[in-house]
């Protein structure tokens, strides 16, 4: 193996540990979906777990802490904009960025914005029957935009 090679092993066993220590919870009742999410962002990766109803959401988000939560709006139990809504009213998980995965339009991102959810991926625009990239690509930008947002606030 010559140094180019061992650089770029190197670089790449890095970028692995550095998303295997990042926490993902998948909030998805399809159960299709939800394994194919897992299992992409699991190949990626990153660490995650998954629940398939609202409540499982709460509770797993609550003792988890995980460093990003992918919520689907339509669960059962317990509604997406509910989970989402008691993940803004608890101290402890108040600070954990949701990202709403859904099958609905875009008209309720600005809605859901305001109700404390940091992005909005639209389940067809992912197009997940395709394979995992655009899925992988959108995690990828939501969590160097959370980085960037929390280096901000702790130099400001």
């Amino acid at each position: 193996m010559d140094r180019g090679e061992e650089r770029a092993k190197h670089s790449e066993n890095r970028r692995e540990r550095v998303t295997a220590m990042i926490k993902i919870l998948l909030a998805e009742d399809s159960k299709f979906l939800r394994m194919a999410t897992e299992r992409a962002l699991a190949r990626a990766g990153y660490e995650v777990c998954s629940a398939a109803d609202g409540e499982e959401a709460l509770r797993m988000a609550r003792e988890k802490l995980p460093d990003l939560i992918l919520l689907d709006m339509l669960l059962p139990k317990m509604s997406g904009p509910d989970v989402l809504a008691a993940l803004q009213n608890d101290s402890l998980t108040k600070a954990i960025p949701v990202v709403v995965i859904t099958g609905m339009s875009q008209k309720n991102a600005e809605r859901l914005r305001k109700d404390g959810a940091m992005g909005f991926l639209e389940k067809s625009a992912l197009e997940l029957d395709k394979g995992s990239e655009k899925l992988l690509t959108a995690v990828r930008e939501i969590l160097k935009q959370v980085a960037s947002e929390r280096t901000r606030a702790t130099t400001a």
